[in-house]
This record gives structure tokens, C-alpha cells and sequence, in this order.
């Protein structure tokens, strides 16, 4: 396990800019981007090299993996946090590869349905065990306890910005 300093920083991430002077807040925003973009990279480069998959295909099979019931298009958009047009397409051509499959609302037969087929379940179920290694290779560096206690301030960072936007009419 190496011990990774606070100062310690990629010469080209998004916080080569800041100075150690420079506003806490704009600090801490900046260590957040470039934890979960270093994080992000690493699970993209993984899913690509061993399964041959994109990051967002992996994202729509975890989500129905975890929705046995199916979701709606604009639940599934709503848990990604991208647009419906995004998640469309995405789902088409799962679809077409027979990953996953679009069945009638039971509520309403004009709508439809994302669940996941078959082959998308064996699919996201022999991906996940090295997406679990990947996440606690990242994390290894952190106990327990401390991972709990970034959980619990992670948490009240997303009230706080939930309450701000709601402050500001839900707008940026």
C-alpha cells in the first residue's frame, strides 16, 4: 500500500491550476473532479480492455441488474443523470444484441419497459466481480473506517448541494 500525501498531484489534472493558497472550497471541488475522474478512467480503460464494453453500456445493465422489475426510459435517464436521447440509443442497440429487452408497461401499454435479458445478466455478472476489484484496488489506500467517515461527509456535501439548488429554483 503506498501513503499518498494530500499534496500529492498529477502535473495534468484539474488541480495543477489551483494554488495551495487559492479559496478552500475551490480546492476541495477540484480534489472531488479529479478523484472521480482518475476513478472513472481506470473503470473505463478496465471494461474496454478485459470485456470489450464502454462504461455506459456497464452503467445501463448495472442499473436494471439492480431493477429486477424493470425501469421506465425516464427512470433509467433519471439514474444515469443523462437525457432520455442519450439513454435511447444506448438501449436500442442493447436491444438489438438481446441484452436487454423492452416489454409493455403494465400500468400503461403505450409505454415500455427496460429489463434485463438473460444474456445481459450473465453478461453484467461476469463483469462485476473485476469492476469490485477494481473499485477496492482504488480504494485500498483508505481503512475502513476512514471510508466510512468520506460516506458520511460525501452525504452531507449532497445535501448541501441539493439544498442549494433547491434555493436557487433547481437552477445551475
Amino acid at each position: 500500500m503506498v501513503d499518498i500525501k494530500s499534496d500529492d498531484l498529477r502535473p495534468n489534472d484539474r488541480e495543477s491550476s489551483v494554488a495551495r493558497g487559492d479559496k478552500l472550497e475551490l480546492r476541495v471541488w477540484l480534489r472531488l473532479l479529479t478523484c472521480a475522474n482518475l476513478i472513472e478512467q481506470r473503470v473505463r480503460a478496465g471494461l474496454r480492455e478485459e470485456f470489450d464494453v464502454t462504461l455506459p453500456r456497464f452503467d445501463v445493465l448495472a442499473q436494471l441488474y439492480r431493477a429486477p422489475e424493470g425501469l421506465s426510459m425516464g427512470e433509467l435517464s433519471d439514474r444515469l443523470m443523462v437525457s432520455n436521447g442519450n439513454v435511447t440509443g444506448l438501449v436500442d442497440r442493447l436491444v438489438e444484441e438481446g441484452l436487454v429487452l423492452r416489454v409493455p408497461s403494465p400500468q400503461d401499454r403505450r409505454q415500455s419497459r427496460v429489463t434485463l435479458a438473460p444474456a445481459g445478466k450473465r453478461s453484467f455478472d461476469e463483469m462485476t466481480p473485476q469492476h469490485e476489484r477494481w473499485i477496492d484496488d482504488l480504494f485500498a489506500g483508505l481503512s475502513r473506517p476512514e471510508m466510512a467517515q468520506l460516506l458520511e461527509l460525501l452525504a452531507k456535501l449532497k445535501r448541501s448541494v441539493a439544498a442549494a439548488q433547491t434555493e436557487h429554483g433547481g437552477k445551475s
